[in-house]
């Protein structure tokens, strides 16, 4: 590599033991096990920073002869073994403001210009071939190739290596660019997170980083043509098209053509793009990164999908006769809901994939305008181009409808799909990353999805409808009251209340919905024979001008052709919509309670409560909630984000104010006159109050609950922590004495109808205890049986509170050179003024009662 041409990437220094040395002076004493045994040493005697530059002149100065040896070693330290024990680099928790040296240093190192792809690059120029354990490979196909049956990916074509006599497993021979992207996009999944990163932010990390620089490097939204590779001086080209071997492999009919083999054939024309000798970088990214992060399902439905009646159910209404011929078509998966493979997930994985669909779409709308309809395309089309048009609906569009269903149905019911929902949306918006977007205006109309948009909807037709239910299930069984599922609920609704979605949507389920009709010549106007000899693009089908048959053909591809369709604005899924928006409209009323009560609790209590001189409530009010966490302005939050969903959802199924009020009257949701919170849904027994099934669905979502308070006798009441246990001990020995003493002259004062009476009856009788509403019927039983008499309680003095004050009160005296015995005086008589106030002001409700 010419100074003048490209900056080294590390300094030529020197930088090699003896051994090393001696060995470069000596060509023909050079081995490759010498080497990877003094990289293996190096690797653990010397830090980070010296080993890749180590590397980086090996590779440089090495030929691949002998750096063949070393590629797998060095894969592997890199990204980690895949069974999980190596952790490698462990670039999932590698952040540059953490660690920015060591960040720098990998970030180069790996990046699609740095040294490790110069070593793939002139490994693949030598036609080296790797072995990848297939007991590794995602669950199905890993199954299947077990089971001798090839999978239609053409990833896998002509790369199958059956063991030797006595040999152990399966193996893919794959080239060292295929070799070192199987590896990296497993290490997502095979690589657990170390103890301690679980709050590491995932767009922050390098793994993350390198994902969106080799999508970006090798599905460029700009030009053409891939960026272009270096060569080593006089060398060759060092990214060949890779050359495919033989292979004696069965498998269920025939298989698709791709660009792979279109690149890989001998064909030799001088004039052909130069495009196409490196396209098949880019497929063989998105194949390895859709296959590894996408392909996880059960293995019945991999086998429904593999079998040749389900391609025959797809071709037969295509072609509307009992045809032999085999097209194009995708298979049909009719065991959707078939037992899943034990696979979850993580936020991590999910966040990765959305990063992939993000750019996906933007790759596939970075197409020119005149080569947007697949009617415009001509032979000059270059290949990048081709790729462009085919590459969301040939390789992801199957393999993300399964991923997400898998998601939706397995993931917890929690704030943390608020993930997987991104990804759903992202998917759902490709018009979000178009090129015009960036020039649109911020006026109404800009917001507006465009008619060009149409072919997408409904080509996705069950990613919009089949989804939305499934996201409704959920939203039914969460608490709404939460600030982030309510969030949720809104971000959904707004992206499918957006202007004409709507009507795109419900425009491709009436073409899905209309009368089948024969059409004979459709077979020859659609679909023609793949070539055998032709590339994937040469053998994709032109332009499906029916609307309805193309509609048809993506739903029952995906779903089978004797699938039962629920349309999303029919009976069923507006029954769903309306419990929403009900649901929708207890949240809401639930979570004003929780704020007002939490303001009174606050506001509400007496000023002399602080200082111990009033009983404080003790009794438990709402269970936790994390509005009571995050405090009013979460309150304000979710109210907003409620009402603006609730707006949405009418806009879209056209639901009026009366339906809402009806429906929200008929399950008894409305407020009662004080705008307090209400009890459960339930009846009177005899031995109290039941639970109806709609009352117990009330309480499992949170919509309402009981006040839990302690309703026994208050001076046997558990110790609060707030209470000095010992003496709160003592005080009730005390009281108790006192009581069975003075029993007698205690009742005769509270019968007294003067005012001294009056003033016993405030201190020696529990207020509101004839009032209060026993709820248990034990309780019940208890308060009959066990009438309580006048009696004194010093519990208060128990409570750090009230010690407390009373120092505080001390305190402040003796500045004002107050001694503690006229201090004492003081208190004993402002209690007796505020006393005889609260006598007077209770003896007056009394009466207006009366």
């Amino acid at each position: 590599m010419q100074a003048s041409s490209k900056k080294e990437w590390f300094p030529q220094v020197a930088v090699f033991n003896v051994p090393q040395e001696a060995a470069m002076a000596f060509p023909h004493l050079q081995q490759p096990s010498f080497l990877l045994a003094s990289l293996k040493a190096d690797s653990v005697n010397k830090p980070f920073a010296q080993r890749c530059q180590d590397l980086a002149k090996v590779i440089e100065d090495f030929p691949a002869k002998e750096l063949h040896a070393i590629f797998p070693w060095l894969v592997e330290s890199i990204f980690g073994s895949l069974d999980g024990v190596l952790v490698g680099w462990n670039l999932r928790c590698l952040q540059g403001r953490v660690s920015p040296v060591e960040y720098s240093i990998a970030m180069e190192f790996l990046d699609p210009g740095g040294p490790m792809m110069k070593l793939v690059y002139k490994l693949q120029a030598e036609d080296y071939k790797f072995d990848f354990p297939v007991s590794y490979l995602p669950g199905p196909v890993k199954a299947s190739i077990q089971e001798r049956v090839l999978p239609d990916s053409p990833l896998y074509h002509n790369k199958v290596q059956f063991p030797p006599t006595g040999g152990l497993g399966l193996n893919l021979a794959l080239n060292p660019f295929e070799y070192y992207m199987f590896f990296f996009a497993l290490s997502l999944i095979t690589q657990k997170p170390l103890p301690g990163t679980l709050h590491i932010r995932t767009s922050d990390c390098a793994y993350f980083i390198l994902v969106d620089r080799y999508l970006s490097w090798f599905l460029p939204t700009e030009g053409s043509v891939l960026p272009a590779l270096s060569s080593s001086p006089g060398g060759p080209n060092p990214s060949p098209a890779p050359r495919t071997p033989t292979m004696p492999f069965a498998s269920y009919g025939l298989h698709h053509t791709s660009l792979l083999k279109r690149h890989i054939s001998h064909q030799t024309s001088v004039n052909a793009d130069p495009a196409s000798h490196e396209i098949w970088r880019s497929e063989t990214l998105l194949q390895v990164f859709v296959e590894m992060w996408l392909h996880h399902y059960s293995l019945e439905m991999y086998q429904k999908m593999q079998s040749p009646h389900a391609k025959l159910e797809v071709l037969h209404y295509r072609l509307s006769v009992s045809s032999a011929l085999h097209s194009p078509a995708q298979p049909s998966l009719q065991a959707l809901h078939a037992y899943q493979e034990s696979f979850t997930p993580t936020e991590e994985h999910v966040l990765v994939v959305r990063l992939l669909l993000k750019h996906l779409h933007a790759f596939s709308n970075s197409l020119k305008p005149e080569q947007v309809s697949p009617s415009t395309h001509s032979h000059a089309t270059s290949p990048l181009e081709e790729f462009k048009r085919a590459a969301v609906p040939r390789f992801v569009q199957q393999k993300l409808y399964l991923f997400l269903q898998h998601c939706f149905g397995h993931w917890p019911l929690d704030a943390s799909f608020r993930a997987v929902l991104e990804m759903w949306l992202s998917y759902l918006q490709p018009w979000r990353y178009a090129p015009e977007k960036q020039a649109q205006s911020s006026d109404c109309q800009a917001r507006c999805v465009s008619e060009r948009w149409a072919p997408f909807v409904q080509e996705n037709l069950l990613m919009y409808t089949k989804l939305f239910v499934g996201f409704l299930s959920r939203a039914l069984r969460t608490d709404l009251v939460s600030p982030k599922n309510a969030l949720m609920v809104f971000r959904v609704a707004k992206v499918f209340a957006q202007p004409n979605l709507a009507e795109m949507i419900q425009k491709g389920e009436q073409l899905f919905l209309e009368p089948e009709l024969v059409i004979p010549h459709r077979q020859h106007r659609l679909f023609t024979a793949p070539t055998f000899t032709g590339s994937f693009l040469s053998s994709w089908p032109p332009a499906v001008t029916d609307a309805s048959f193309k509609v048809k053909s993506h739903v029952y591809s995906l779903e089978g052709q004797d699938c039962k369709y629920t349309p999303m604005f029919g009976p069923e899924v507006r029954t769903l919509v309306l419990r929403l928006a009900q649901l929708i409209t207890q949240a809401k009323q639930t979570a004003k309670s929780i704020s007002d009560q939490c303001g009174e609790s606050t506001a509400g209590r007496p000023f002399l409560s602080w200082l111990g001189f009033c009983s404080t409530d003790t009794n438990g009010s709402y269970a936790a909630n994390d509005l009571d966490e995050m405090g009013q302005d979460s309150v304000r939050k979710t109210d907003e984000y409620l009402e603006k969903a609730l707006e949405y959802l009418c806009q879209m199924f056209r639901l009026s104010e009366a339906q809402l009020t009806q429906l929200t009257l008929a399950l008894g949701t409305t407020q009662d006159e004080n705008g307090k919170k209400q009890l459960p849904d339930c009846v009177v027994g005899e031995d109290g109050l039941i639970l109806t099934p709609l009352g117990r669905y009330q309480i499992i979502n949170g919509l309402r609950r009981f006040d839990i308070e302690y309703q026994g006798d208050s001076e046997l009441q558990p110790i609060r922590s707030y209470e000095i246990a010992s003496l709160v001990r003592v005080l009730f020995r005390l009281s108790s004495a006192i009581n069975r003493r003075f029993a007698g002259p205690m009742a005769a004062l509270c019968s007294r109808a003067d005012f001294l009476g009056s003033f016993c009856r405030y201190h020696l009788t529990e207020p509101g205890l004839a009032d209060r509403h026993l709820l248990s019927p034990v309780a019940r039983g208890c308060a009959a049986r066990r009438p309580r008499g006048p009696r004194l309680s010093l519990r208060f003095l128990g409570s750090y509170r009230t010690l407390l004050s009373l120092l505080l009160a001390f305190f402040v005296a003796s500045l004002f050179c107050i001694g503690p015995l006229p201090c004492a005086l003081l208190l004993v008589l402002g209690y007796l003024l505020y006393a005889v106030a609260m006598t007077l002001l209770t003896e007056r409700s009394k009466l207006h009662h009366l």
